[in-house]
């Protein structure tokens, strides 16, 4: 298994408000994104994108969701990008066609398809199969919106899975879920990340530092889970390799998998 660690947080930053870049890189996110879009009002996007473009002028890293393809800023927003080879590229309202442009305008970029509209939702399988495509994001608020399904309880749970399960045949990093409103209550963000941890993503998109701490602590393998993956491999270990069983339940290559997929998860959150 790899040693990179999957970035499990997503921090957005608005893109008009600069003094907040160093703090948003500071705050402990795995990875932050440079918001060009719907955080910056139309007046502010071409200062938006050189306060943006100043600072990654460095070399320093950071994932930015420019403007629609079908925008007006769109186009001046990805030459920005070209001109900074550290930055990553969100694209919302992506759809096959859209992502397939700025990835062969932008060839060996990190990337992350924000899907976000039913029409992007219909061509999620040619979407998960555009070539260089990274990472698929599930733009949660916007899609109820578009939809009318309130995003609450189970209700855009089969929109989910299918956004993780075609992920997944893709080949790709497991995907990251929308954001939660809510970055007051650590409980109730804590319970939002696990239940996306539970889905299959890999990830949560975040609004508010105050949300780290919790999407970690969801997406981070318990103790009792740490617990169980060592004993499934000591027991594997004593079978030589044959099927045995811990707890009760037969252990055979598919969940000794899991079990070092979970302990290497704990270690490279010590990283």
């Amino acid at each position: 298994m790899s040693r990179e660690r999957i970035d499990r947080s997503l921090l957005f930053v608005p893109g008009h408000k600069p003094e907040r870049f160093d703090k948003a890189a500071a705050s402990g996110a795995h990875a932050i994104v440079l918001d060009l879009e719907d955080a910056v009002a139309p007046p502010d996007k071409v200062a938006a994108r050189d306060q943006a473009a100043a600072w990654l002028a460095s070399g320093r890293s950071a994932f930015v969701r420019v403007n629609a393809a079908d925008t007006p800023w769109h186009t001046d927003d990805m030459r920005m990008l070209a001109a900074r080879p550290s930055a990553g590229l969100m694209l919302p309202k992506a759809n096959a066609a859209s992502m397939t442009r700025v990835l062969q305008a932008l060839p060996q970029r990190r990337s992350i398809a924000l899907l976000e509209t039913v029409a992007g939702y219909q061509e999620l399988a040619w979407l998960a199969v555009v070539p260089g495509l990274e990472r698929i994001a599930f733009g949660s608020v916007d899609f109820a919106a578009e939809t009318g399904i309130s995003d609450v309880g189970e209700a855009l749970t089969a929109v989910r899975t299918q956004i993780v399960l075609q992920s997944c045949a893709a080949s790709l990093a497991p995907p990251v879920d929308g954001v939660s409103l809510s970055f007051t209550d650590f409980t109730v963000m804590r319970d939002d990340a696990r239940r996306s941890r539970l889905l299959g993503f890999g990830g949560k998109l975040c609004i508010h530092p105050q949300q780290l701490a919790a999407v970690h602590a969801a997406f981070a393998p318990t103790e009792a889970e740490r617990d169980w993956a060592a004993r499934v491999l000591v027991a594997f270990e004593a079978s030589r390799g044959a099927a045995t069983a811990v707890d009760g339940r037969m252990i055979d290559k598919p969940v000794v998998d899991k079990a070092r997929r979970l302990l290497a998860e704990s270690a490279l959150g010590a990283l």
